[in-house]
């Protein structure tokens, strides 16, 4: 990882760092329970999508909710339920950054971080499937298409004068 002990270079690789790198800086403290609850050694976890964080610092401190986006990029992820307006009155989510949240309950859907963590997987929650309407509801007749009611002509070419030819 950072090979160099001056803070520029330092600087410089985390900035400069590709992607497959980038996740290894997402990692968060995980809740004490949790973790004497699935018996794990590590203090810190990287930070998946559906893992439920809590907030330490900043205005939103105390909220919590499940993260909904990671942004490598940025280092930053996105929680449902903690938002702000925007000027025009819009919700809108706020990113946070990774430092500022601790994990208060692990997304183990996923078998290959679940064989990571030595910890046995949680099966995924079965989405609803709609119900489908009857068929019993047929149009016989077809409908006609009619024209839109407000056209507006095409706009015409304003008319070729004619070229002259000449005075060099």
């Amino acid at each position: 990882m950072i090979k160099s002990g001056k803070p520029r270079n330092q600087r410089r690789f985390r900035y400069t760092a590709p992607l497959h790198q980038r996740q290894h800086f997402l990692h968060a403290h995980i809740d004490k329970q949790l973790r004497k609850k699935l018996n794990l050694a590590k203090r810190t976890v990287q930070i998946s999508k559906g893992d439920t964080v809590k907030i330490m610092s900043g205005s939103k401190r105390g909220s919590s909710g499940k993260v909904s986006a990671v942004n490598l990029r940025s280092g930053r992820i996105m929680i449902e339920g903690v938002t702000r307006k925007t000027r025009k009155g819009k919700e809108t989510g706020i990113q946070v950054n990774v430092s500022n949240v601790y994990i208060t309950d692990l997304n183990l859907t996923d078998k290959i971080r679940a064989a990571k963590l030595k910890v046995a997987v949680q099966p995924k929650p079965q989405p609803q499937q709609k119900k489908e309407k009857p068929a019993t509801e047929q149009k016989s007749e077809p409908q006609q298409q009619q024209p839109p009611q407000h056209q507006h002509p095409a706009p015409q070419k304003p008319p070729e004068t004619a070229k002259v030819e000449g005075i060099k």
